[in-house]
């Protein structure tokens, strides 16, 4: 078995690893190549670790810095599991993020694998918080909804990036382990992405206000995907938010896709998950995040 840093080229081997544990948990995995790679769309490869034997990815970790956390993954093929890989991959998380000088780890696991549970636990980690993962199957475009005072959603243009990116800072300022990125960085990681797809980016103004964002992204978990859908305080309770998903909805529904997921917080403190149940969504999957201080 040999052990190195991982890199872009490995990513469809991961893929079908991930896969393959998920599969081994739940029966179903819809992850893919281009959904690992948005994941490390962060990640210095230095941060990360791939075990391999006779050619096969066998066992995975990688950390990237949110904050003052570090944010790991790590995934072990189920015909692999009780050799040490496990040890093996917390310790190379927990020994990258003390050098990265951070002071807290944020584990993420498969909710349904009680053997990383009790792993987590023995190793001094309790469960910090629960994401899930909502998705819809489209039989048909959904209505289009009328805002209020005027408002009406537009397509993203390059000119808009600032304003876009202030405007999600704001929505998503109080959400838990939330780590904004300075604009630079920002865009630089969003418009330099293999699929970067501004047509697929939408905003409500108000006036000279942008007050709601949303950003989509095509071939992720075996559909379309609403990456980031944030309005700002001023303007909730409003229907803003439920109109930019269904005109998400209605965009993946015109390009020929018929699913489309999400991903949210479980005590998302706006009231989310509530507005995707409203629009027809249901939780498919649900992940774990265990958490620790670092000495």
């Amino acid at each position: 078995m040999t052990a190195r840093a991982a890199s872009r080229a490995d990513a469809a081997a991961v893929a079908a690893l991930v896969r393959a544990a998920e599969e081994a948990l739940t029966g179903s995995s819809r992850i893919g190549e281009e959904d690992v790679a948005d994941w490390w769309g962060l990640l210095d490869f230095a941060d990360s670790r791939l075990f391999e034997e006779s050619g096969d990815a066998v066992a995975v970790c990688w950390v990237i810095r949110r904050g003052d956390a570090a944010e790991a993954w790590g995934f072990v093929h189920p015909d692999r599991l009780g050799r040490g890989l496990g040890s093996a991959l917390l310790e190379h998380t927990e020994a990258r993020a003390r050098e990265l000088g951070l002071s807290r780890i944020r584990h993420g696991a498969i909710a349904a694998d009680d053997r990383a549970r009790a792993f987590f636990e023995a190793h001094g980690y309790e469960e910090v918080r629960r994401f899930w993962e909502m998705a819809i199957e489209l039989r048909e475009p959904p209505p289009e909804i009328r805002l209020p005072g005027g408002m009406k959603i537009e397509s993203f243009r390059e000119e808009d990036a600032r304003a876009f990116h202030a405007a999600a800072g704001e929505a998503f300022a109080e959400e838990w382990g939330f780590a904004p990125l300075p604009f630079d960085e920002w865009w630089r990681f969003r418009s330099q992405a293999e699929d970067f797809d501004p047509t697929l980016w939408f905003l409500v103004r108000d006036g000279d206000e942008v007050a709601a964002v949303c950003r989509c992204d095509a071939n992720r978990l075996g559909g379309g995907f609403v990456g980031m859908l944030g309005v700002r305080k001023p303007w909730r309770k409003r229907g803003l938010g439920l109109a930019l998903l269904q005109h998400s909805f209605r965009e993946f529904y015109a390009r020929g896709e018929r699913r489309v997921a999400l991903g949210v917080d479980s005590e998302n403190p706006t009231g989310a998950t509530r507005l995707y149940e409203r629009a027809g969504m249901h939780v498919e999957s649900e992940f774990v995040v265990f958490g620790r201080e670092l000495a």
